[in-house]
């Protein structure tokens, strides 16, 4: 953070100091609310949580390091303390933010935002210094803590936003005013929570509505929700897609044998090849986002098309490609899971298996339950399990309970696979059945919400080899 008294940030925040011998003392280090993550000159935010309550880690985060702590209480050691911990800390970032002079890139969407602020973030770094949400640091508390890491020489600020209904973005972008703000896509992710798309749509658009004059609209022109809210914003309005009247296009998109997206990238500067490292076609929308953003801030089309070329996954358990010494690829994209990235997910496991199928590699789909869907939750568990087999995977094992028990069905009623699906009861189910499975040349794609917790599917077939038994069959 850019160095602040504690006196200062007092004043900022409303709050009342208790047990500080020096006001004149500055905030050097990060603010942060893990106590682990405590450095010398920190401020610590003690937030009371339904298991763990931060105020009873004051004093070891000050002997720690910790320059003070931002609490709702006295605590016995130097303390700003407010009457509401959060709405202090988007007070303070509100001030840091003003102060900065950065360029604020905001972004949202239903799908693709942490792989999209990822590319954004790798491709601005190489113009100025750059920084940008980790993982999905995205909500009330995620966002100032990012605006707040920002140091003096922060050109860039690239922050994901993230909505459970209506008036959260507007919510988010009152704490960090944006001036270039990009909606990615709308889609049915949290669609039990908002109602429908149209109401998803409603709530992503406030990013637009909350532009200045002088800023930029960066908008998906193959998504029709998106484009409808170029009507929503006084800014200049940016379309990125495969269209044909989009700024900033692909066109000849294909994958390499690797199941890796190539395109042409037409800018209003020009055109350049693009090979992304990245792995599935859905990437290609994501890079063509983050060019329009690069674009709009001044780089050349050369140098976004090298960027997105060398960029790689930031941001763990996204599309995280690994292959096991003896052969096996895991797919590890459980940190998340929606209809529109599970049916992103399951092509990309496809096009990867292409290239392995004629030394008799299969495609293994391990997929579990995707969260938050409401009353659509059938149809779409349903559809996923339905596309597995449209697309020729190998083998499907659903994971977990009823909306596992969907997927299967679907799979099933779509093409009689018999043993081709199976639904086993959980992750450690999963594990047994694969391990005693798998073969060289294989590709395990898991994927599910991240309640489900099928990352440890992922991490425990890295952390072993193929069962002996699978070699002879």
């Amino acid at each position: 953070m850019i160095a602040l008294s504690l006196a200062e940030i007092a004043s900022v925040v409303g709050g009342q100091t208790y047990d500080i011998p020096d006001e004149s003392v500055r905030v050097t280090g990060p603010v942060v609310i893990d106590s682990r993550k405590v450095e010398t000159g920190s401020l610590f935010a003690a937030f009371a949580g339904e298991r763990v309550d931060g105020h009873d880690y004051a004093r070891q985060v000050v002997d720690q390091g910790a320059a003070a702590v931002l609490a709702s209480r006295p605590v016995g050691v130097p303390a700003i303390v407010v009457d509401d911990v959060q709405a202090a800390l988007g007070a303070l970032a509100r001030h840091v933010v003003a102060r900065l002079g950065a360029t604020l890139v905001a972004l949202t969407g239903s799908a693709g935002k942490t792989s999209t602020k990822d590319l954004i973030a790798q491709v601005l770094r190489r113009k100025a210094p750059t920084v940008f949400t980790p993982g999905s640091f995205n909500n009330e508390i995620g966002l100032p803590l990012t605006a707040l890491s920002a140091a003096d020489d922060t050109k860039f600020l690239v922050l994901e936003m993230g909505a459970r209904g209506k008036g959260h973005i507007r919510y988010l972008t009152g704490l960090t005013p944006p001036k270039v703000g990009l909606v990615l896509n709308v889609g049915t992710a949290h669609i039990g929570e908002f109602g429908g798309r149209e109401q998803i749509a409603e709530a992503k658009g406030e990013l637009v509505e909350a532009l200045p004059a002088d800023g930029t609209a960066i908008l998906n022109a193959d998504d029709p929700l998106v484009r409808a809210m170029a009507s929503r914003t006084r800014a200049k309005v940016l379309l990125f897609g495969e269209a044909a009247d989009a700024d900033v296009r692909a066109e000849n998109v294909r994958l390499t044998e690797n199941g890796q997206p190539a395109f042409s990238l037409h800018t209003p500067s020009g055109c350049s090849e693009v090979t992304l490292r990245l792995y599935g076609e859905h990437h290609v929308s994501n890079a063509l986002a983050a060019a329009a953003v690069a674009h709009d801030l001044g780089m050349s089309v050369e140098e976004i098309a090298l960027a997105l070329s060398e960029a790689g996954t930031l941001s763990r358990w996204r599309m995280e490609v690994t292959e096991r010494p003896d052969g096996v690829t895991i797919v590890n994209d459980a940190y998340n899971a929606n209809p529109e990235s599970m049916r992103a997910a399951l092509r990309a496991l496809t096009a990867m298996g292409q290239a392995r199928r004629a030394e008799g590699g299969r495609t293994w789909a391990v997929l579990g339950q995707m969260a938050e869907l409401g009353d659509e939750s059938l149809a779409e568990h349903d559809a996923v399990g339905r596309l597995a087999v449209r697309l020729n995977v190998s083998k499907l094992v659903a994971v977990g309970g009823r909306e596992a028990s969907w997927l299967q069905l679907g799979a099933y009623n779509e093409g009689s696979w018999g043993e081709e699906s199976v639904h086993v009861s959980d992750a450690q189910a999963a594990i047994d059945l694969l391990r005693s499975e798998l073969r060289p040349g294989d590709v395990v794609l898991v994927k599910a919400s991240r309640s489900v917790g099928l990352e440890s599917v992922a991490q425990a077939l890295l952390d072993s080899g193929i069962d002996a038994g699978a070699d002879a069959r």
